[in-house]
């Protein structure tokens, strides 16, 4: 009877575990609602990492000498964010208008119904913000069209930021890193919905950290 009771509550954990975890998934990704969320942030890849390991022809052709690039315009959530939030059609007029933000032209089709439907506003209207808020991201000097690879620390990183961008709140820029932190992989610059610059949240905080948790990265240079 002992064994017997012993199981019973034992499947009761597990079932009880079972249905918190879904829980804390959502909390990180899934179930959001449009125009619900509480900051974006502006994600620049550093395309010369990027294409080290693809060959995509829109953005990795020879010669293109890309370095910062949009990959996308994420509402995001204090912790976690939203994604999917309806299946809202992107209209073929504003794809053909606004592809040319994106480094490569299908990336456009996978930004709208992932983080753009989450944002509450239409089409066009999140690919002009998108515009916008990257436009107000300026690019220190050294970043931007480097002919040799460039090594920074993460402190050094952040202060050619703040010094390109006066009046940047703390943590409102953030590297992230690939291989083990070896490589930078994007930044992420967060604004309020009013699209004054703030800070990114605590998680996101965090992972930049973990994510480039060695002494300095590389930035591959253009080609």
């Amino acid at each position: 009877m002992q064994k017997i009771v012993i199981l019973a509550l034992m499947g009761f954990a597990c079932a009880a575990q079972a249905e918190r975890r879904p829980q804390r998934e959502r909390a990180q990704t899934q179930d959001g609602e449009p125009g619900q969320f509480d900051y974006y942030a502006v994600a620049l890849s550093w395309s010369p990492t990027f294409c080290a390991k693809r060959n995509d022809p829109g953005q990795c052709a020879s010669g293109r000498q890309l370095g910062f690039v949009l990959h996308g315009l994420w509402p995001q959530y204090a912790n976690g964010y939203p994604q999917s939030c309806s299946t809202a059609p992107l209209p073929a007029a504003v794809r053909a208008k606004y592809a040319p933000l994106f480094p490569s032209p299908g990336l456009i089709g996978h930004e709208w119904p992932k983080h753009g439907t989450c944002s509450g506003l239409e089409p066009a209207a999140y690919f002009e913000l998108s515009a916008k808020l990257k436009g107000q991201v300026n690019i220190p000097p050294a970043y931007r069209q480097p002919g040799a690879p460039v090594r920074a620390s993460n402190a050094d990183f952040v202060q050619a930021f703040k010094a390109a961008n006066p009046g940047l709140p703390a943590n409102a820029l953030l590297p992230f890193c690939s291989d083990g932190g070896r490589f930078l992989q994007e930044a992420h610059a967060c604004f309020d919905k009013g699209g004054a610059a703030q800070s990114c949240g605590a998680k996101e905080i965090r992972r930049s950290a973990k994510s480039c948790g060695q002494d300095s990265f590389l930035m591959p240079s253009v080609r």
